[in-house]
């Protein structure tokens, strides 16, 4: 799926998507990533997942 898409799926812009994808660069809101993953087909799942003991 093109950044076009995308951006026209979340209500945005192709550079919004673009910085949203720019790993590293950019810490976006929860609400944001579950606006992504709707537009991209996805669901959002955010897990704590205990470490192992050593």
């Amino acid at each position: 799926m093109t950044q076009d898409a995308v951006a026209e799926r979340m209500g945005t812009t192709k550079s919004a998507i673009s910085r949203l994808e720019a790993a590293g660069r950019h810490t976006p809101s929860l609400a944001t990533l579950k606006k992504y993953a709707a537009a991209v087909g996805c669901e959002l799942q955010v897990k704590l997942i205990p470490h192992k003991a050593s």
